[in-house]
């Protein structure tokens, strides 16, 4: 399973999900959309952070922890 998190600099919400994907063990790659534009193009967010789970865009914001044990 290939985890993303969209995230842009001094985002307080993407801290806050990469807190939860750590205390749920969850191995995540980090995507800066500022340096990497082309994330938005296939995953429009409008709001920091995007989770992109297996290539699709699952949830936007901070999702709550049950929603994220559904996946893992």
């Amino acid at each position: 399973m290939k985890v993303q998190v969209l995230t842009t600099p001094g985002c307080s919400n993407c801290i806050v999900l990469e807190k939860i994907l750590d205390q749920l063990g969850i191995k995540y790659d980090l995507i800066d959309v500022t340096e990497k534009p082309e994330y938005l193009e296939k995953y429009p967010i409008f709001t920091a952070p995007g989770l992109v789970i297996d290539g699709k865009l699952e949830f936007t914001g901070i999702p709550k922890k049950e929603d994220l044990k559904k996946f893992f």
